[in-house]
């Protein structure tokens, strides 16, 4: 009977970007950790796991799976066959190098908590299993923005998540490692820039996506050069540069993964039309918001990506066009499309939620509907209780105000502004 292919461990390897040779060396390496003697786990041993053949792998190699991804080898679809024998192998210490991951300082903020990896002491050797745990820590500081927003304390935990892979860099045993841990670096640099765009505070947000793009080019990494060329654009139309937002979405679509991904493509094209509506072409926006819509069409949601362009979905894209729909004149199609989001973003996306509610709040003000607006606004509040507004909710906000101002009666609008003044002005 033919063996079940697991599909667990494979789907954790395409997320970490790890090969089943780099899988076997981070293996042979953690069983060196934990034994003091460098393990013989092979590139076949993993084909073997991968495969089904070997569904439950030695003791050693359990563990270091276990070390190594931080999940547990059942979460790694492997499963015991038979009688299980426990191998002699005495409990060990955590070692240096899972030091890295499980002991955590944290740095408070007044959105949230964030974690930062603390290196009790140096491993002598750095090799892809270092590269999984920084991995690790990236994921986990996008959740934590996904949830709060941006702030300093996220900039503050992504530079330090730079500085280390820049720091393993100069001691990492191979070529690929390196390109690894520069990517890395680019990574941890943009996630800083972003949290200075969410929070507002723009000049420091493009030292570091300078800073982030010559570090992809190091890494040779196109999905990380996407990352700063999409922040890019969204930096300029915070500054209201929109030339320069079109042209750094014109630039993601160049990519290579762009030119390779529908994913990838659907967003570039979807910040394409951001630019062009914010810069009067009305045409030009709609054509690029409909090739994001066709090329979302033909992405296999079955595939792994990459942890920074995750929050892309139909959903981000219906919230987009709310945004491009609303920027041209269209504000019923923009109302509808905010709902459409709304509807479909996941609970975890809380601050995006929030920034959805408000532009659905602008759409419906400028529809003429000015209570159902104001009461729609009073929802990105309650969203986001118990953590301040991030820079760039409390400008859309103040967006709001003003064109309630302009449009509602002056009672309206003042009694708007006495409750939720606290709330959504800058401090």
């Amino acid at each position: 009977m033919a063996e079940s292919r697991n599909a667990a461990l494979a789907a954790w390897m395409a997320d970490a970007g790890m090969s089943a040779g780099e899988l076997a060396d981070a293996v042979n390496d953690a069983i060196r950790d934990l034994t003091g003697r460098l393990g013989a786990t092979s590139e076949r041993t993993v084909f073997r796991w991968l495969s089904g053949e070997n569904r439950w792998p030695q003791e050693r190699q359990r563990r270091a799976l276990e070390a190594i991804s931080s999940r547990t080898v059942a979460d790694l679809g492997f499963v015991p066959r038979g009688k299980r024998t426990t191998s002699p192998l005495p409990p060990a210490a955590p070692s240096p190098s899972e030091d890295i991951v499980h002991r955590r300082r944290f740095v408070g903020a007044a959105t949230a908590a964030v974690a930062i990896p603390l290196l009790a002491s140096r491993p002598s050797r750095v090799g892809t299993s270092d590269v999984v745990r920084l991995h690790d820590s990236v994921e986990a500081l996008v959740a934590l923005d996904a949830e709060h927003g941006g702030h300093a304390a996220l900039e503050r935990a992504a530079l330090a998540g730079a500085d280390e892979a820049l720091g393993l860099q100069r001691r990492s045993t191979t070529q690929r490692v390196r390109q690894r841990l520069f990517g890395l670096a680019a990574d941890f640099t943009a996630t800083a820039a972003w949290s200075l765009i969410d929070a507002r505070q723009l000049a420091a947000a493009g030292k570091h996506l300078d800073r982030a793009l010559t570090l992809a080019g190091m890494a040779q990494d196109s999905d990380m050069t996407m990352q700063v060329w999409n922040l890019r654009a969204m930096l300029a139309r915070q500054q209201k540069d929109y030339g320069t937002a079109v042209a750094a979405a014109q630039a993601a679509q160049a990519t290579l993964v762009a030119r390779r991904s529908p994913l990838h493509a659907s967003l570039a094209h979807a910040r394409t039309a951001v630019g062009l509506a914010n810069s009067g072409d009305r045409r030009g926006a709609l054509r690029s918001l409909g090739r994001a819509e066709d090329t979302m069409g033909k992405v296999d949601t079955t595939q792994p990506r990459s942890i920074w362009i995750a929050f892309y979905s139909p959903a981000e894209l219906y919230s987009l066009t709310a945004t491009v729909r609303d920027v041209v004149g269209d504000p019923a199609e923009a109302e509808a499309a905010a709902h459409k989001a709304l509807a479909a973003l996941p609970e975890t996306y809380r601050r995006n939620r929030a920034h959805t509610t408000a532009r659905l709040a602008l759409a419906q003000l400028h529809q003429g509907d000015v209570e159902p607006a104001c009461a729609t606004s009073a929802d990105v509040f309650t969203i986001m209780s118990g953590d301040p507004l991030p820079g760039r909710m409390r400008q859309l906000l103040g967006t709001f105000h003003r064109d309630l101002i302009t449009l509602a009666p002056p009672r309206i609008a003042h009694e708007w502004s006495d409750r939720y003044r606290t709330e959504w002005s800058p401090a």
